[in-house]
């Protein structure tokens, strides 16, 4: 397999061994579709990058599925605690009644930090994943070579630092996907990492603004082949998977592309919808007492999660909303098939078999 760049990846602190394992997992299946099935595309690489995900965290799943349909049977114990220690508040008792329910969670073998632990590592996977997304280049290196020829001719360029870094300046006035994208002048490694890292963002305009500038006509024909390169492996049904949803709507009015407008308003409203259907399928817990308060709380949480899903799509690269809207499908399939096995298994029997173990 190539060897994984590392010098534009984005990520840093404990995002970055999560992003590079998570990285390395992106490049492999980007060499494998390319090499096998002659297909280079990063939104189909981010398609099947979930499936494997998902399916990794699929006994985290069961377990959470599981803890929310023992919990409708558990209930009455926790309830018959909680009543038996009601305004007892001393350390000891305090300690009595804690053990007690974890024993309670021990004979029905439930994890109570179960869901907890699953949103955790979502948002381990998704925060890397956004650095991912926004420096492919960087992870995915047969994405990477695919800007050599172009660096090349810029760097032996006479003045080009110069014309990079008013190219820079001109390509990013307005708009916020260069937000934090520097030219890093002088040549070296560096130099080449930050040129990938500002074609990389550039829209159609930008890139035949690169291609008329009179400096670069000499491999002009360059530019506009690594453009279309760019254009096949970043297409998300015509859209780029480097803008956000608000950008996309930004560009595509300014440039006359309105049916990306409406890819750009669909995306986040397919993640906000299938993350609702998920939420209908999950088994409802039943509570009564101290727990009504904690039920009525995660009940808000499930119905903010659609807002929620809408606005973190809208606002971060289209290839974090494919992410988002594969991730919520293929929850939609396991939610189905855990029910059907739910429904098939005989709790009270499950009951005894954890009271036994």
């Amino acid at each position: 397999m190539d060897s994984l760049m590392i010098l534009t990846q984005g990520a840093n602190g404990i995002l970055k061994p999560i992003a590079r394992l998570l990285g390395l997992l992106m490049n492999g299946i980007y060499v494998f579709l390319d090499n096998f099935l002659n297909i280079q595309n990063i939104a189909l690489t981010i398609i099947i990058f979930t499936v494997v995900i998902y399916l990794f965290m699929l006994p985290l799943t069961y377990q959470q599925q599981k803890f929310s349909k023992m919990s409708q049977i558990m209930n009455p114990e926790i309830q018959k605690i909680q009543k038996k220690y009601k305004n007892r508040k001393d350390s000891a008792s305090v300690q009595a009644m804690n053990e007690e329910t974890q024993a309670v969670y021990k004979k029905y073998g439930v994890n109570p930090s179960g869901s907890c632990i699953f949103m955790v590592i979502q948002l381990l996977i998704l925060f890397p994943l956004y650095r991912i997304i926004y420096n492919v280049p960087g992870y995915v290196t047969r994405v990477r070579d695919t800007f050599t020829g172009v660096v090349d001719g810029i760097m032996n360029t006479s003045n080009y630092d110069s014309i990079m870094n008013n190219f820079l300046t001109q390509v990013s006035d307005g708009n916020p996907v260069f937000r934090g994208i520097t030219y890093t002048a002088g040549g070296g490694e560096e130099t080449r990492n930050s040129i990938i890292d500002i074609l990389y963002r550039c829209t159609a305009d930008d890139w035949n603004t690169l291609a008329n500038i009179g400096d670069f006509s000499g491999f002009s024909d360059v530019i506009n082949s690594t453009h279309s390169a760019i254009e096949h492996f970043n297409n998300f049904l015509g859209a780029s998977i480097v803008y956000s949803p608000k950008t996309l709507i930004t560009t595509s009015f300014n440039e006359g592309h309105f049916l990306f407008i409406l890819i750009a308003i669909l995306i986040p409203v397919i993640a906000a919808g299938s993350q609702l259907l998920n939420i209908r399928l999950m088994p409802q817990q039943t509570a009564g007492g101290q727990q009504e308060a904690m039920a009525a709380q995660m009940k808000m949480m499930n119905y903010f999660m659609p807002i929620y899903s809408f606005f973190i799509v809208f606002f971060l690269p289209i290839g974090v909303g494919v992410y988002w809207i594969a991730g919520s499908v293929i929850r939609l399939v396991q939610q189905l098939i855990i029910n059907h096995h739910f429904n098939k298994i005989d709790m009270a029997k499950l009951v005894k078999e954890n009271e036994e173990k």
